[in-house]
């Protein structure tokens, strides 16, 4: 099966995640993601994309350990976007509104992917955001570092990434992290698919060129993005790092239970 399945109603693409048990960040999922996004970019009929879950517990737990425990120590990074600050960075240069529909779970590459939408949108009791890197001994390593303080700002964002702890969908929506968070899901999905409606109707032109304005009034997000690369390389690299990342592989750590638990800070 697929992990995302795509489908288009009157200009909007409602692209939904099902890539059990976890929806684990996973190269399969990786890579359907970045599919998707280049095709509906090039998609003439679509002005707005959606992306929610099947799992109404996960929207995406986190991106695979076990892929960064892969990455080559050498070479480092270099003056161009790796493949993953690449595709989450599309979501928000496409020329269409992309907006993250989050029922559920959505910490690390996960949460990074929903920063790099548009618009982020949650359910009370249900959505939970964050960046638990600090606790395996490394930094968020796909935007997280460079998205987060954008919408949160500094010092919070410091407390999420350093704090490694949840995050709830009320206070995700007080700090910007969320644009709102709704009581019931069917609270949530009744006003994003009005929404998506609204911006549909709206030229195609209109849509991309109100994007640029928009990003025109904050700094470039690329030059960060090279140097959280960098770092992340460093301490993924480091012996402290990987101990901390094999241990949480090792002890089921991506287990659909330790998700649902958030077990990430029993990791000795």
């Amino acid at each position: 099966m697929a992990p995302l399945a795509t489908r288009i109603e009157d200009g909007v693409a409602w692209v939904t995640i099902e890539h059990p048990p976890t929806n684990l960040f996973d190269l399969e999922l990786m890579m359907a993601f970045d599919a998707a996004s280049r095709s509906l970019a090039d998609d003439a009929d679509v002005r707005v994309v959606v992306v929610d879950s099947a799992d109404p517990d996960i929207w995406i737990a986190h991106a695979d350990v076990s892929l960064i425990l892969q990455i080559p120590a050498e070479p480092g990074p270099g003056e161009d976007l790796g493949f993953f600050h690449a595709m989450v960075d599309r979501w928000r240069t496409m020329p269409k509104a992309t907006i993250a529909l989050v029922e559920g779970i959505a910490r690390g590459g996960g949460s990074e992917l929903a920063l790099s939408m548009d618009m982020r949108f949650g359910v009370i009791g249900r959505t939970v955001l964050g960046q638990p890197e600090s606790l395996l001994g490394i930094l968020p390593g796909g935007s997280g570092t460079q998205r987060l303080p954008r919408l949160v700002g500094r010092g919070r964002a410091l407390e999420v990434v350093l704090g490694g702890a949840d995050v709830d969908a009320e206070t995700a929506a007080a700090w910007g992290w969320l644009n709102r968070a709704f009581a019931s899901a069917t609270d949530a999905r009744s006003h994003v698919r009005e929404l998506a409606r609204r911006i549909a109707s709206v030229p195609a032109g209109v849509i991309e060129s109100t994007k640029l304005a928009v990003d025109a009034a904050l700094p470039p997000v690329e030059p960060g993005l090279v140097t959280e690369a960098a770092l992340f390389h460093a301490l993924a690299q480091g012996d402290e790092g990987r101990r901390r990342m094999r241990a949480f592989v090792d002890g089921g750590g991506q287990s659909r239970a330790s998700e649902l638990a958030g077990v990430i800070e029993q990791v000795p």
